[in-house]
């Protein structure tokens, strides 16, 4: 499946800004306020933006072999 040069700009983004704000956001906020399996969210959350920047890199390695 081919990406778009603009879906891939959208996702990069979400992988390398959005995803990691967000998660350490979420862990200060769930630590400060002892909210329930804040660990749990975190891990889940950390899985896969590191997926997502996974198959994003292999993406554009193939892209760029092309």
């Amino acid at each position: 499946m081919k990406l778009s040069n603009k879906v891939y700009d959208i996702l990069k983004w979400v992988a390398l800004v959005a995803l990691p704000a967000l998660t350490v956001f979420y862990g200060v906020v769930g630590a400060t306020c002892n909210i329930p399996y804040t660990q749990e969210v975190l891990t889940i959350a950390v899985a896969f933006d590191t997926m997502l920047g996974t198959m994003l890199g292999i993406s554009a390695n193939k892209y760029n072999k092309q």
